[in-house]
């Protein structure tokens, strides 16, 4: 036995015999639990304490700061510094970071000490006293290398400098650090010296505010609010909730699959018998080590403000999910990406392993980060809510229509949102929606739309009197005499839409699970921005000299944008081959690649629509579309540099070892019993074949790689070549090392199977 086999048995036996790790709930003085309310969020600075700490002018002046009416002043940020210093340090803060998310899918964070250092100089020279210190200045900037993240070319070496900057309208909170102390973290946006956007949240604040005057454009002329009038909805937010599914593995197995631990996929494997074929996993009982991993991160999550509320076992072995309550878009993704964070130290610490990857074993589901998006006023109401009668409810409508419009016209842009190496493995498989856009109504919603466009009344799906649809649910009879009746959705759903209407919301299922939600929330926000200003200037124009527009003219609109929206709706099962026919016919783009996702970003139609709108430059759409290129190529380079190390180092080697204990096995079997066709024989020439065809696999895999390293300095023309070459060369080296996997005796095989890896 092989010095890794043996390791892998070691790890299998460590994962049955490790106690599952125990932690304490919070309890009163008298043993009672404390309720989850109760320390939901004490982790968090919250408007209240900048409250307690500001005068009231000051206090007036910061609230008019987060809504982008002034600038902060340095008077309050030196009071908000000084008191969130206070406020961490009495729970063991030590240090502070500007907490901020480049264009990689995850956060960045530098920690500078509160610690300073005061020199006062006397007759008897310079005194050096130790203080604690935060001013407002750095509370509100920093300044990180802006050369070293990704910058599509905007950056060089020698132009280094970026600045941090609060993100008044994400609260600060502190994490756990070593020892017993505590982090100090500040969410912040990250910008180049010339003020262009090097992340994330920059864009996403932009299409935010961006949607919002759109939609409190068109809802000034829908309640016909007079010129110079103080408006029923000054201000219109998305809101966002995200179902973060994962896979949960074996630390100590984890550590055995180079594959794994350095592209989060497995590149070789094979199903084992039993997998997720029985539908046994999907809501199943969750495994106790799991469970323990799952409530402690929840405690921890709850502490900072995180409002996570759902916790399941998905479909695949080993695959869970975890769903929070929806909230503002932008802190939203803030909470989702701290939620993931969180879950992976926590993992950690239980000896596990958290995958985000969306494929990372080939056979089973795929994990995804269903975004489930919709907008309310600043009165809190939900403009996707239908309705007891939606099609009387004009201004349902009109927003419905924008964002059926938006699809329609940036689809092919939604679909770069979500572009990625690991994405592509996800998309159009069995648990993932197609990569065509399209979207979802169901069936009360489309009678709704096709009766206006049709002019007719509504279709009666149950009593022939009845005109109306009541979206509000109906009853179902179970025909249990002990249940009660229950109230069904009047929508069904439809897994195999890539953006779903769900009652009052849409799902966006596209997105992948390791991917920052940010980017295709953008993306969404300004197509729907645009949407909205085209379906207002429809509606000006359809009103004419009238001061505002007649239910008649809102009518006529919203027939106008059905009709040319038609052809996004479907109903059907995205999977089938009729769908990508019919697809093909109403003219809907079917982007199969990442390298064409990414065309799209700067095609003058998307490029137009999103520099319009001011939330993004130029240059910055351009240095993004080189990221995106670039760092596809880099994916799959990394994944190909991965799959030849594995198979020449470890797979290939433990073939030949097995391959010469068979022929010591058939030539001593031949000399002592002279039996020529011995069972090992047969296994052996079953054998050497495919040992051949995997040694012409690791050379396809050079080749490859090879005609990468013959690029230089343009990263679409790596993306392309990594898409055409370095793509087919892994799937073909997989092939043939799963072959190989089934004719290696498990004593020989050097790292863990799938049988191993799937199940605790």
């Amino acid at each position: 036995m092989s010095a890794l086999n043996t390791a892998r048995v070691e790890s299998l036996r460590d994962n049955i015999n490790r106690p599952t790790r125990k932690i304490s709930y919070p309890k009163n003085a008298d043993g009672t639990p404390v309720y989850t309310s109760e320390f939901f969020g004490e982790n968090v600075f919250h408007l209240q304490q900048i409250a307690k700490a500001l005068p009231k002018p000051a206090y007036a002046s910061f609230l008019k700061q987060m809504r982008g009416r002034q600038a902060l002043d340095r008077a309050t940020a030196d009071a908000i510094a000084h008191a969130v210093r206070i406020w961490a340090m009495d729970r063991g803060a030590t240090h502070f970071t500007h907490w901020f998310q480049p264009q990689t899918d995850t956060t960045a964070e530098k920690h500078d000490a509160f610690l300073s250092l005061k020199s006062t100089f006397t007759a008897a020279g310079e005194e050096v006293t130790a203080i604690d210190a935060f001013s407002g200045s750095q509370l509100l900037q920093a300044e990180p290398d802006a050369s070293s993240f990704p910058s599509g070319g905007m950056r060089s070496t020698f132009e280094a400098r970026g600045y941090t900057v609060w993100d008044t309208t994400s609260p600060m909170f502190i994490q756990e650090g070593p020892h017993g102390t505590s982090v100090l973290y500040i969410p912040s946006v990250f910008i180049s010296y010339n003020g262009d956007a090097l992340d994330e949240k920059t864009v996403l604040l932009r299409s935010t505010e961006q949607i919002s005057k759109a939609c409190c454009d068109l809802l000034s002329l829908v309640e016909s609010v007079p010129v110079g009038a103080q408006p029923k909805t000054n201000h219109v937010f998305t809101t966002l909730g995200t179902e973060q599914e994962y896979f949960l593995i074996d630390r100590s197995l984890y550590s055995l699959r180079p594959d794994i631990k350095t592209t989060g996929r497995t590149l070789v494997g094979n199903l084992p018998p039993k997998h997720q074929q029985m539908d046994d996993h999907y809501f199943g009982r969750i495994p106790s080590k799991v469970m323990a991993t799952m409530s402690e991160a929840e405690l921890e999550l709850f502490r900072l403000g995180v409002p996570v509320k759902t916790r399941h076992n998905e479909v695949a072995p080993q695959q869970f999910e975890l769903a929070p309550i929806f909230e503002e878009a932008s802190l939203a993704v803030d909470h989702n990406l701290l939620t993931m964070d969180v879950l992976s130290k926590v993992a950690h610490k239980n000896k596990l392993k958290v995958l985000y990857h969306e494929k990372p074993f080939k056979g089973v589901n795929g994990s995804g980060k269903h975004c489930n998006w919709s907008m309310s006023t600043d009165s809190g109401e939900n403009l996707l809510d239908p309705t007891v009668k939606p099609e009387t409810n004009y201004r349902f409508l009109l927003i419905l229509v924008s964002v059926l419009h938006a699809v329609q016209q940036h689809g092919a842009l939604l679909r770069t949102s979500i572009a990625s190496s690991s994405n592509e493995h996800r998309l159009g498989a069995c648990e993932a929606p197609p990569s065509i856009l399209s979207i979802f109504l169901g069936q009360h919603l489309t009678e709704v739309l096709n009766s206006i466009e049709e002019s007719r009344p509504i279709k009666n799906f149950s009593m022939p009197e009845i005109q109306t649809i009541k979206l509000g649910g109906t009853a179902l009879d179970v025909k249990v005499a002990s249940l009660p009746s229950i109230a069904r959705d009047l929508t069904d759903r439809n897994r195999t839409s890539p953006f779903a209407f769900t009652g009052n919301k849409f799902e966006f299922r596209a997105v992948g699970s390791k991917q920052s939600p940010s980017f295709p929330v953008t993306i969404l926000n300004a197509a729907v921005a645009s949407a909205l200003q085209d379906v207002s200037a429809a509606l000006r124009e359809q009103m004419g000299s009238k001061p505002f527009p007649s239910d008649a003219d809102k009518l006529a609109v919203i027939k106008q944008f059905i009709v040319k929206t038609k052809n996004i709706r479907f109903e059907g099962d995205g999977y089938s081959d009729a769908w990508i026919a019919e697809a093909e016919k109403r003219g809907l783009p079917n982007i199969k690649t990442c390298p064409e996702a990414f065309e799209q970003l700067i095609a003058p139609h998307h490029l137009s629509m999103l520099t319009k709108l001011g939330i993004f430059s130029n240059s910055e759409l351009t240095s993004r579309y080189f990221i995106m290129n670039e760092r596809y190529a880099k994916d799959l380079l990394v994944e190909a540099n991965t799959m030849r190390t594995l198979l020449a180092q470890q797979i290939l080697p433990a073939a030949f070892e097995y391959r010469g204990s068979l022929a010591q096995s058939v030539q001593l079997l031949n000399a002592i019993e002279g039996e020529s066709q011995s069972p090992e024989l047969e296994a052996l020439k079953a054998l050497t074949p495919v040992v051949k065809k995997m040694q012409a696999a690791i050379v396809g895999l050079d080749e490859a790689i090879a005609k990468l390293h013959t690029i230089h300095d343009d990263a679409v023309a790596e993306a392309k070549a990594a898409s055409d070459f370095i793509v087919p060369a892994l799937q073909h080296a997989r092939i043939i090392a799963d072959q190989l996997e089934v004719l290696t005796a498990d004593k020989y095989y050097p790292i863990p199977r799938y049988s191993e890896l799937l199940w605790f």
